[in-house]
């Protein structure tokens, strides 16, 4: 591990599903069991969602809690939520409605079933009108 999270066998084995091979291919290209693939691309992904956890702490260090998100909300009602709030604040959010809705799905895939928040979301912005979502 020289320079992230990941072992150079992690990253191997994501580059290679990255070009759309399967865990039996992986496993014969390295010399290994596709049991043992699955166990170092699962840990891979662990290592990756465990770096995004971190990186949204600190960015939210220098962010202000702006709202919550209830459970139950639509989720094309979130971006007129975060304006009025940012407004209150007399913050100019960054992002357009559609951005905002994007963010969200990118960044809390989880949080979110359809079109509806199925989990309280956190929401929280820098002076600069940066969104972040915890």
């Amino acid at each position: 591990m020289k320079d992230g999270l990941l072992t150079d066998r992690q990253r191997e084995v994501l580059r290679y599903r990255k070009q759309g091979m399967t865990q039996q291919q992986i496993a014969d290209i390295i010399k290994t069991s596709k049991a043992n693939v699955c166990t170092i691309e699962k840990s891979a992904m662990e290592n990756i969602r465990r770096a995004k956890e971190t990186l949204e702490f600190l960015y939210t260090l220098d962010a202000t809690h702006l709202c919550t998100i209830p459970s139950g909300t639509d989720l094309f009602e979130v971006p007129g939520m975060i304006f009025a709030e940012a407004e209150k604040a007399k913050i100019k959010v960054k992002y357009d409605t559609i951005s905002l809705i994007n963010r969200l799905r990118e960044s809390r895939p989880q949080s979110y079933k359809a079109r509806c928040i199925c989990e309280d979301v956190q929401i929280y912005i820098t002076d600069d009108g940066e969104i972040y979502f915890g």
